[in-house]
């Protein structure tokens, strides 16, 4: 007797894969991160521009911000966003910082200098938490010139200073790796921190006692199970199996495969038997 294939359907019954986020969960931190502005100061290289850019869409970030650049647009801006050239396109060029905040309720200033001023000091870590709590208005990413970094005065519309913890022997960031990882840190503060993983469907206990029942009779019908070791190596078993924590969908797929040798290994008794006979 042919045997049937392995019923997928069956298993689709008992769980379901959730490859993407909720919608409107998603839809809800796009809106939060649209509300994120990105303020480059006085930037001198075009293609620092463009590498800002492309690091902000990564991480779901569009308003982009530029006060006096020294060019722009320019083609080098342009081939450093790569596949962001869009988010060049809507940038803003503001010829003053006034202009850039305007309408901002936030304002977090990224420096790497040590200066004696008043604002509070956070590591992007402790810092983007409090920024995403404010994402309902507009709120400001504020970066300076690469060579010099924010001004005082920059820093004093400031509410918030942040510093990222870099190598005290060699503090050189580049603008566009600055820019990544403060994006990065405010996804995840903003909720958008999944990957995507599926769903897990652990399976209950008493579909993994079905399983190890049929495991047994498959393992002494094949006489791989035979004698006095027989418990002790069904222990051993569980206890492999214990270790890699059984989804659903995984049992289903093992006790397909006990069934398949089950059926596989009665016919080739039967064809042995056959030719005994004859």
């Amino acid at each position: 007797m042919r045997a049937k294939p392995f019923n997928e359907r069956r298993i689709g019954a008992h769980f379901s894969w959730n490859h993407a986020l909720n919608k409107q969960e998603h839809l809800e931190v796009a809106q939060t991160l649209d509300n994120v502005r990105v303020i480059l100061s006085n930037t001198s290289h075009p293609g620092n521009i463009g590498a800002a850019a492309r690091a902000m869409k990564t991480m779901g970030l569009s308003r982009l911000y530029l006060i006096n650049p020294r060019h722009f647009p320019d083609v080098q801006a342009t081939a450093m966003a790569a596949s962001a050239d869009d988010v060049l396109a809507k940038a803003v060029v503001c010829s003053s910082l006034e202009e850039a905040l305007q309408g901002v309720v936030f304002v977090v200033g990224m420096s790497a200098r040590v200066r004696d001023i008043s604002q509070e000091v956070l590591a992007p870590r402790e810092a983007m938490p409090l920024v995403a709590q404010q994402t309902q208005h507009p709120v400001a990413l504020l970066f300076g010139a690469e060579t010099s970094g924010l001004t005082n005065d920059e820093l004093a519309r400031c509410q918030l200073m942040v510093r990222i913890p870099v190598n005290p022997e060699y503090t050189s960031l580049n603008l566009a790796s600055a820019v990544q990882l403060i994006a990065y840190e405010l996804r995840l503060a903003a909720g958008q921190g999944e990957c995507g993983a599926p769903e897990i469907v652990p399976a209950s206990a008493e579909h993994v006692e079905g399983y190890f029942k049929q495991l047994e009779e498959t393992l002494t019908e094949i006489e791989f199970l035979h004698g006095q070791h027989s418990t002790k190596l069904m222990h051993k078993l569980r206890r492999l199996y214990a270790r890699a924590r059984l989804e659903l969908e995984e049992v289903n797929i093992l006790r397909g495969i006990l069934t398949l040798t089950t059926q596989y290994h009665g016919k080739l008794k039967r064809d042995l038997k056959n030719v005994q006979s004859d």
